[in-house]
């Protein structure tokens, strides 16, 4: 994401809402039926502090989508100041706080959310609605750690070869994937999604920042516009699925991003091939063949349809934090700060510590 084009939207889109310590989003309520709610809080104490200190959380997807609607995005800065910076190329909202030299940096945000569980019917083409020309070349550009061109290019084509339509070549990637790809347990948090380095490597290992952007990136590779939707699970899988959700309120480290491909008459189509490699590594007992019933469940499954346990922040990629000193993250999707000694690891817990907590809202019939 280009910093000044990121800069200048957000100037506009929060003139007015630079408020000292908290700012809420409010959409129209979404109609009930098949809806769930979810109240989703994010604690985050910089543990050193030295001078002025900076910390960002993400905000709830700002935009509506067919599975999720952002009812709320509130947040309180103690002994600071917090305002919402948005892009909504990106459905972006970072929650950007500032602390003064000698405050205990500490950030609090509230996420509410309704979401449903979605499915496309791949089986015939509808009448999705169309996306912009301006979005669909968005979602077409190359980036650092996506690009589309070199080692991409060429897999893409290898993937893809024999695939006619945008349909077939949109399944043939995902396909790709599962088969060539294995879940790393030892990778630190989601993965970089270092795109062409993982081909040039060969080292096709990873996690779902890894595997998502491999699909996102062999996508626009092939003329198809395709985005990473950054977020975190929030309950159990209620399809049978243990490994696909937490077990407890407590999802601090249950961030997941999933990814999207745009096809002419279906819209935006769900796509998680990096679930499936979840599924075979991780599903009891543990090491499932890819012929494994559970496993083609999942395969089948995870093109074209998404269970709502999950809450969506964005679709931001390389994103430029506002006032930040540092390079522009690859995704937003962890807490980040920045201290006058740089920015901290958002995966090291002794200098930065967060707690993120998910509580099912939804009324009872």
């Amino acid at each position: 994401m280009n910093r000044r084009d990121f800069l200048r939207t957000a100037g506009i889109a929060t003139a007015g809402l630079a408020l000292p310590k908290s700012k809420r989003m409010l959409a129209d309520p979404p109609p009930a039926a098949g809806w769930r709610t979810f109240e989703v809080t994010t604690r985050v104490e910089v543990l050193k502090p030295n001078g002025p200190t900076r910390v960002w959380l993400p905000a709830a997807l700002i935009v509506d989508t067919p599975y999720q609607r952002t009812t709320a995005n509130t947040f309180t800065a103690d002994g600071g100041t917090a305002e919402l910076v948005q892009s909504k190329a990106d459905a972006l909202g970072i929650i950007s706080a500032s602390y003064p030299a000698g405050a205990r940096p500490v950030l609090t945000a509230t996420n509410r959310v309704a979401t449903r569980n979605h499915s496309v019917d791949l089986s015939v083409a509808g009448n999705a609605p169309k996306a912009s020309r301006a979005e669909l070349e968005h979602f077409l550009r190359s980036t650092k750690y996506m690009p589309t061109d070199g080692v991409v290019k060429v897999t893409a084509a290898e993937a893809t070869r024999g695939a006619r339509t945008d349909l077939e070549k949109a399944r043939a990637i995902y396909e790709w994937i599962v088969e060539n790809t294995s879940r790393n347990p030892k990778t630190r948090g989601c993965g970089l999604g270092d795109v062409r380095f993982m081909l040039e490597s060969k080292d096709l290992g990873g996690k779902c920042a890894d595997l998502n952007a491999l699909y996102v990136a062999l996508a626009r590779a092939s003329g198809l516009p395709a985005r990473d939707v950054y977020g975190i699970r929030l309950a159990k899988s209620e399809l049978g699925y243990k490994s696909l959700g937490p077990s407890t309120e407590n999802v601090t480290k249950a961030q997941h991003c999933r990814a999207e491909v745009y096809l002419e008459g279906y819209g935006w189509v769900p796509a998680d091939p990096a679930d499936v490699r979840k599924v075979v590594l991780e599903e009891p007992p543990g090491n499932r063949p890819l012929d494994d019933e559970m496993v083609q469940k999942a395969r089948k499954r995870l093109l074209g349809s998404w269970e709502m346990n999950w809450m969506a922040y964005n679709f931001g990629h390389e994103v430029a934090l506002p006032g930040s000193s540092g390079p522009p993250v690859i995704f937003f999707m962890y807490p980040q700060a920045e201290t006058a000694d740089g920015r901290i690891d958002c995966l090291d817990p002794d200098g930065f510590k967060y707690e993120i907590t998910s509580k099912e809202t939804t009324a009872s019939a």
